[in-house]
């Protein structure tokens, strides 16, 4: 049982490695992380008491 859980630790760590790796290196290969930019307007109405 304990070689399971050190297989699935080590294996936990690769993955979050990996994660930050492509979080890095992503954008260089066309991945683009930034989010749709756009303007909004809404009205909002005051109530002024």
């Amino acid at each position: 049982m304990g070689r399971l859980i050190k297989w699935l630790f080590y294996l936990l760590v690769l993955g979050a490695l990996a994660l930050v790796a492509y979080a890095y290196v992503g954008p260089f290969f066309g991945a683009d992380f930034s989010p749709p930019q756009s303007e909004r307007r809404l009205p909002v109405q005051l109530d002024d008491g």
